[in-house]
């Protein structure tokens, strides 16, 4: 299996050295030249467990790894840093399937893909016999920088620089990454939102100057956003797990459809849904969920991305982005791997913040139906989904889940829903807790807090009211100490990673 640039590059590279890469040298993302199928039936994957289907999903991708060196890799990244056995359950609440994708380390789904890109990478670095040091530059909007912190602190040959929006993250968000240990990790708010900080890690993977910089030091540049194929392909293999274990409960027949609904700002996860669509996984519709921030609702019904408009700070803000980057992938895919003409369309966002596509790509996107939940109905959904079901979600899959409904009530379509849940409640405590009526004054009378609760009085309030467990990752996250505290403005992320590395 080879990879090319989505924009009309000729190279073709391996598996191995797109994920070492990251990104292209003509600055498009790295896509398979052709989506391998599946290469079990769903009847053959019945009664198989996580690992099992994953190794098969991901070596079909990656077919350059060995089969002992894609073992190695699995049984590495989904053990028992896992709280849930099966690793990624399925709930059913609300007359929909929520694929729980949150019981990592971290508590989000960002750890199904970064629990192994760690060791994609340095087996691939082995592969190609790369000496230099990789450094895993990375922008978060919350749940990716945590995530990849983890997967690669203390990873030999490796260093990795997170930047994440200040005040743009949760509280428990922002405490995760700070107090990350690694003398290899490096984090550092900066001045702006995700954007701002997403479009900076771009222009430093793209700045020639800079990677001589670094290549004097022995370093390359390599990324753990899902712009790197290896973070994107492990979240195909979670939607073919859905699927098969929705045949082995009843839910649908082999071969029957399902919908499936997913949150998404930056598009990778719902890109990964496509990807399992296009190797043949029975999918009627995927649905994107945006929140207030719903540069994507309007694509999707338009066909015109227009990123000039007022950004909104949500209970979301993992969704808070205008950039997806991702999404270029799909164009490319669209548009009959017409790279001239994305790369035509990513200059026209680059200058102008908009752009209109094909006919041909608006036929493509009518696989997707888009939609936006507000705030207050981001709260609601909460509220009735613990009031009526006893099922506690973020707000992120709230998101989603209203999306859902709105598509249902709008399609009448009844076809089974698979719900991607993202990230555990607690994560967003506040939110949620106020959503469930639990206000500043009752989480005083709960855990004896002074007059301001943090969001860790709310995470202490929220499990004794509901009796839903803390992750073990979340739990007395509050006394760890702050090891990061470097902030620095969007103009100065360049200096601030070659003063990480020296």
């Amino acid at each position: 299996m080879k990879y090319e640039s989505t924009r009309g590059g000729l190279e073709k590279i391996t598996g191995a050295e797109a994920i070492i890469k990251g990104i292209a040298d003509d600055k498009g993302l790295y896509v398979p030249v052709q989506i391998p199928g599946l290469p079990l039936s769903i009847k053959e994957m019945e009664g198989m467990s996580y690992q099992q289907i994953a190794y098969e999903i991901i070596h079909a991708f990656f077919d350059d790894y060995t089969e002992n060196e894609m073992k190695a890799c699995i049984d590495g990244a989904y053990d028992s840093k896992f709280e849930a056995e099966e690793i990624a359950p399925l709930t059913e609440a609300g007359g929909a399937w929520f694929l729980e994708l949150y019981h990592g380390k971290t508590a989000a789904f960002k750890d199904m893909a970064l629990s192994i890109l760690p060791y994609l990478m340095t087996t691939a670095c082995r592969k190609v016999g790369e000496k230099d040091k990789i450094c895993i530059l990375t922008a978060t909007s919350g749940d990716t920088g945590k995530a990849a912190l983890e997967g690669f602190a203390k990873v030999d040959g490796t260093e990795i620089i997170v930047f994440y929006p200040e005040n743009g993250v949760s509280q428990v968000q922002e405490r995760q990454m700070v107090s990350q240990e690694g003398e290899n990790t490096h984090v550092v708010a900066i001045k702006g939102n995700f954007d701002d900080a997403q479009t900076g890690v771009k222009k430093i993977f793209s700045d020639d100057e800079m990677k001589e910089k670094l290549a004097r030091r022995g370093i390359k540049l390599s990324s753990a956003n899902s712009i790197n194929i290896g973070r994107l392909v492990p979240q195909v293999a979670y939607y073919v797990y859905a699927y098969v274990k929705l045949v082995e409960k009843g839910a649908v027949k082999e071969g029957e459809p399902v919908n499936i609904t997913v949150p998404t700002g930056n598009f990778g996860n719902i890109l990964a849904a496509y990807l399992a669509k296009e190797m043949g996984l029975p999918v009627k519709k995927l649905i994107c969920a945006s929140n207030e921030n719903k540069v994507l609702t309007d694509f999707i019904r338009t066909g015109t991305y227009d990123a000039r408009r007022e950004f909104h700070l949500t209970s979301s803000p993992s969704m808070d982005i205008l950039i997806s980057s991702n999404l270029e992938r799909l164009l490319f895919l669209l548009s009959g791997r017409d790279g001239h003409n994305i790369r035509n369309l990513m200059e026209s966002l680059d200058r102008e913040k908009v752009y209109s596509v094909s006919d041909e790509i608006k036929e493509g996107m009518k696989d997707f139906y888009g939609g936006f939940c507000t705030e207050e109905d981001t709260a609601k959904t909460i509220a009735s989904l613990w009031q009526e079901e006893k099922y506690l979600t973020d707000t992120h899959t709230a998101v989603a889940y209203k999306v859902y409904r709105d598509y249902v009530k709008e399609t009448g379509d009844e076809t089974p829903a698979i719900i991607a849940s993202t990230a555990s409640a607690y994560k967003f405590a506040p939110s949620v807790a106020s959503a469930c009526g639990i206000d500043d004054e009752r989480v005083k009378s709960l855990t004896c807090a002074g007059t301001e609760p943090t969001g860790f009085d709310y995470v202490r309030a929220l499990e004794k009211v509901t009796g839903v467990k803390v992750p073990s990752g979340l739990k007395d996250l509050d006394t760890k100490p702050v090891l990061h505290n470097k902030v620095c403005g969007k103009d100065q992320m360049e200096n601030a990673v070659l003063e990480a590395l020296d």
